[in-house]
């Protein structure tokens, strides 16, 4: 790189950020804004999606325009969590799993009935009217990168993309004028902190990393608990004896303290045995791993198939992590970053986090800065230090503040982290997960417009969205 490494941030910064400044200040709400229309239903069956016609390829401004009317409303509940009498929805919306789905993320034997809107769920074939039964055809919607094309779904899995042939059997999804992305991915969570799996799921994330919790949830995850996420986990993240974070927020059991590179080393063979699909260590300030231990358990990671990402927030200690051979950071570090300490990232990966440290100007540099120096970037949003389940609009904003056009941002919420990760979600294709978002609007002109989905499939079954709206909503933690 040359000059000034702390790159300009993207022009219209300001006036973005001030949206989130602007916004009215209100109690948790309950913001529904439905698909459908009783002209148009988002279920029908396929004698009915037959006698219709196609739809063009556009969409008019007003529905996009009253989408972000939404959003303007809906930022606010981030932010006005004193503002909440009660966790009701919330609580509520956990405890009742989404229509379709019993508790473990299983299909239930109930015939499924969820909608958005007025739109209905029904089938004449003999599944007995439960569209996780039957075959399901999204038809008509703009598949981002792909065009118009129809898309079948059964199992949960999309098996055909194209002009798909009506039957009288299917249910059929009708998307006309609206665009089809996958289902996020959220690649930094802590959902034993705070248990939000339902709210997430109907914010439109499919899969989450959970960078930092106790041993049990290797157990909570086999037993069902984050249905219908699909969880990775990393369990307790790897600490010096008194070290970050077992002395503050993860006193319960969110660090393992270790108290030689024997010790650290045997607990990444532990995490490796229960399932874990990387490893955390610390870095922060205080008492921390020495790095004869750090490296001995990247390779130990390494060897296991394991990928290793560091907590750390400030230059001298990213330097060092990229200098010992880490795969990546959990949060674009807040301290400015020297131009040796980017350039060392030139195909590692970090993960976003900015809006759980306030959306700083040095974050949002070094997050630029990092992107054009090879970096990869995922969308993350410490959620369990942030409280917006699902995908957070502020993080999104303040990822284009940082420089990120909006494709490069779909990217890092869908396609990249499904790479990076190994995932078959993050992509619509024949043979992938049906885990997809209906949209107002084209999102690579608009990444805000992932914040407001219409209508989100997880494995082809229909998110519900009566307590949520599609724009995050606020969690109080416990």
């Amino acid at each position: 790189m040359t000059g000034d490494h702390r790159r300009r941030l993207h022009p219209w910064r300001p006036q973005a950020l001030g949206r989130l400044d602007e916004r009215p200040v209100r109690p948790c709400a309950t913001i529904v804004g439905p698909l459908d229309t009783a002209e148009t239903p988002l279920h029908r069956t396929g004698a009915q999606a037959s006698a219709e016609p196609r739809a063009s390829a556009t969409t008019g401004e007003s529905s996009r325009d009253s989408r972000h009317s939404l959003l303007a409303s809906a930022l606010g509940l981030a932010l006005t969590i004193a503002a909440c009498g009660s966790t009701s929805a919330l609580s509520e919306a956990s405890s009742s799993p989404t229509e379709g789905q019993s508790s473990g993320g299983e299909t239930s034997d109930e015939p499924s009935t969820s909608n958005t809107g007025t739109g209905t769920g029904t089938s004449t074939g003999e599944s007995g009217g439960d569209p996780s039964a039957a075959q399901q055809v999204i038809r008509g919607g703009i598949i981002v990168g792909l065009g118009v094309a129809d898309i079948a779904i059964a199992d949960g899995v999309i098996t055909e993309i194209g002009a798909i042939a009506v039957t009288p059997e299917e249910v059929t999804i009708a998307a006309e004028g609206r665009w089809i992305v996958p289902a996020g991915i959220d690649s930094h969570v802590h959902l034993d902190y705070l248990r939000a799996p339902l709210p997430m799921a109907a914010g439109g994330i499919a899969v989450a990393v959970d960078l930092a919790a106790p041993m049990a949830i290797f157990d909570e995850r086999r037993a069902g608990e984050f249905a219908p996420l699909e969880l990775l986990v990393a369990g307790p993240m790897l600490a010096a004896p008194g070290g970050y974070p077992t002395q503050s927020w993860g006193s319960g059991g969110f660090g393992l303290e270790c108290a030689n590179t024997e010790e650290a080393v045997a607990a990444v063979d532990d995490l490796a045995s229960r399932g874990a699909s990387l490893v955390k260590i610390s870095l922060e300030n205080g008492p921390r791993l020495s790095d004869e231990t750090i490296a001995a358990v990247i390779t130990r990671a390494h060897e296991r198939d394991l990928r290793v990402f560091a907590h750390t927030l400030g230059d001298a200690d990213a330097a060092t992590a990229a200098a010992l051979g880490v795969d990546g950071l959990a949060h674009t570090p807040l301290e400015p970053l020297s131009p040796a300490t980017i350039a060392a990232f030139d195909g590692l990966a970090v993960i976003s986090t900015l809006h759980a440290f306030g959306s700083g100007e040095a974050a949002m540099s070094n997050l630029g800065a990092l992107h054009e120096v090879g970096a990869t970037i995922l969308y993350g949003t410490d959620f369990g230090n942030s409280v917006t389940a699902g995908i957070d609009p502020i993080e999104l904003m303040s990822m284009m503040a940082a420089g990120l056009e909006p494709p490069e941002v779909l990217a890092a919420l869908t396609s990249t982290p499904a790479a990076f990760w190994g995932l078959s979600h993050g992509r619509v294709e024949v043979g992938a997960p049906a885990s997809v978002l209906l949209l107002s609007g084209d999102p690579t002109s608009d990444a805000l417009l992932l914040a407001t989905p219409e209508a989100v499939y997880l494995d082809g079954v229909l998110q519900d969205l009566g307590f949520l709206g599609g724009v995050g909503i606020a969690v109080e933690p416990k």
